[in-house]
């Protein structure tokens, strides 16, 4: 019997073996902040020619980056920072991807294992500090299990329902060497509807007069949207989407009848509540798409539930659903577009109302007559009418994002990156690693005067790294979202929602970015286009009514 040779394996520092692991799972890029705790790393990184190391200006951004990385390509978005407030800082970035569920892994630089649980310099239990935040904690405590371990975090990250895992890197672990093997690429399995599921799916249907389709979640793929489609016009069922994933089904085909989310037209929310059958496609149906669970009640639906996720443990656990399924989006759909009406569906007056009910609802009106500045839905509407049918738009939270999301109408899957937790800031890093991730598409970020300030200086990675993206900084002096609430609650009482902002186009020239002011809705097209072509980063400062709080709300003072 002839014994197999094993290849000489050679004696590698943590550093080395953490970037081959890497490399073995198909990364291309990593954000970061760097830090003296993983050292190592980075001096791999310099080596690994197929992995590009994007360094941002904040851990919160790197970690918001690979959140968005993570959205656009289905696979884990990979950050590292240094420990104690390097953590702390992207820890934001970590709870944007549990809640919207996103494949993301942050590595974490750690004291040297000598030094832990005695407080020194910059020490913490990232154990404790993210097991209730990611979906899997842990800590490297052996040179020799950096392969097993980081497979372990691809296979976390992207099974079931995907989310952030944290990995703790001692600095002795990584400055250390050892002679060990590479692990494998992780394979994912994916979960299927059986056919049990989908006949008693098809019978449903067969019963139904009212039924409505709501699509959401993560794990959707160009397949299992286009089979999507197919499964909805054989049906001719209304589709609506659920919180910012507006994008998962063409917005202007005649199926589509709005979001469920910030700015839900009445009709669609009464029609919710008329539905006898609930077809939910991915979403987890959260007190955001459910008006607080208004429209949806738990745990015993009004309307007859079937959902679809790819996570067992999301099933019933808010809703008792009469068809729960467990499978992945990609084979869920595969599944539907199997399935075929016996006989010609009855509701096709209920999905033409609901799509002209949309028609109508995200149709910008003129504002009133007194209103000053720039009106945002023309703005939208203009966008919608000139960008392409791949243009990503990113944005981070506040009430700038109704005007976007009730009038922007999104035509394909992966174009649209909004946080599903509300985290202000998110939109300008997302939309760099946006950039850099496809340079050949048009990318736009909205924010909001204060959502922009969270993390302005992250134009500076946009420029070293060569992202030109167009940033539309919504300015009307405050807090617009929280001054809402504050005066519904305490009217006329304003506290802590006034801003004073910095001159925005000032400000964007000093990085060396392209910005303009616009202070007339006329204006916009014309400076949109100049910022496009100026080929740079670019920052368009929009100077609109502060009385206009939301679409439909005007304050009656400011």
């Amino acid at each position: 019997m002839t014994i197999a040779q094993t290849p000489d394996i050679p004696s590698r520092n943590g550093g080395q073996i953490l970037v081959e692991a890497l490399r073995y799972n198909q990364v291309d890029t990593v954000y970061c902040v760097p830090g003296e705790s993983y050292l190592p790393v980075l001096d791999a990184l310099h080596d690994a020619s197929q992995i590009r190391t994007i360094v941002t200006r904040h851990e919160g951004a790197a970690s918001n980056m690979a959140d968005a990385y993570g959205k656009l390509t289905g696979r884990p978005g990979i950050a590292f920072v240094t420990r104690g407030p390097g953590a702390t800082h992207a820890s934001n970035g970590v709870h944007t991807a549990k809640q919207d569920s996103t494949p993301m892994i942050l590595f974490v630089g750690q004291v040297e294992t000598t030094m832990k649980e005695r407080e020194g310099f910059q020490d913490v239990d990232y154990r404790q500090m993210f097991g209730g935040l990611a979906k899997w904690a842990t800590e490297i405590e052996d040179i020799e299990r950096i392969p097993e371990v980081v497979a372990r975090a691809f296979s976390v990250a992207m099974s079931g329902r995907p989310g952030p895992v944290v990995v703790a890197l001692p600095e002795d672990i990584l400055f250390n060497a050892a002679t060990v093997a590479d692990a494998p690429p992780v394979r994912i399995s994916h979960a299927a509807p059986s056919q049990e599921d989908l006949d008693e799916l098809a019978g449903l249907l067969a019963q139904a007069k009212q039924p409505l389709l709501v699509v959401g979640g993560t794990g959707w793929t160009p397949e299992a949207s286009r089979d999507l489609a197919s499964f909805v016009q054989a049906y001719n069922l209304p589709v609506t989407a659920s919180f910012r994933r507006q994008d998962l089904f063409d917005n202007r085909d005649a199926h589509y009848v709005g979001q469920l989310g910030l700015g839900t037209s009445p009709q669609l929310a009464e029609r919710v509540k008329q539905a006898d059958l609930l077809l939910v496609l991915g979403s987890r149906l959260t007190d955001t798409p459910t008006a607080g669970y208004s429209l949806v009640t738990s745990p015993s639906p009004g309307q007859t539930l079937v959902h679809l996720h790819v996570d067992p443990a999301e099933l019933n656990r808010v809703f008792v659903a009469h068809l729960p399924i467990n499978s992945s989006m990609p084979a869920a759909a595969a599944a539907l577009a199997s399935l075929k009406p016996q006989a010609e569906p009855v509701w096709a007056k209920w999905t033409e109302t609901a799509h002209a009910d949309y028609l109508v609802h995200s149709t910008p009106q003129a504002p009133v007559a007194d209103y000053k500045g720039v009106d945002m839905g023309a703005v939208v509407g203009h966008l919608n009418t000139v960008l392409p049918e791949d243009a990503i738009i990113a944005n981070g939270a506040g009430n700038y994002t109704v005007w976007v999301h009730r009038f922007f109408r999104y035509r394909q899957p992966a174009t649209e990156l909004a946080p599903t937790n509300g985290a202000m800031g998110y939109g300008l890093p997302a939309a760099i690693a946006a950039k850099l991730h496809a340079p050949e598409k048009t990318v736009v970020c909205f924010a909001g005067d204060g959502c922009f300030m969270m993390y302005p200086q992250e134009l500076a990675t946009a420029m070293q790294f060569g992202a030109p993206v167009v940033v539309i900084v919504v300015n009307n002096g405050m807090f617009g979202t929280i001054r809402m609430h504050q005066e519904r609650e305490y009217p006329g009482r304003v506290s802590g929602t006034a801003l004073s902002n910095p001159d925005f186009v000032t400000f964007a020239h000093a990085f060396g970015a392209y910005a303009e002011r616009v202070q007339e809705t006329a204006d916009f097209p014309a400076a949109f286009e100049r910022a496009l072509a100026s080929g740079k980063p670019a920052l368009l400062e929009l100077c609109t009514d502060p009385a206009q709080i939301n679409p439909q709300v005007r304050l009656a003072s400011v």
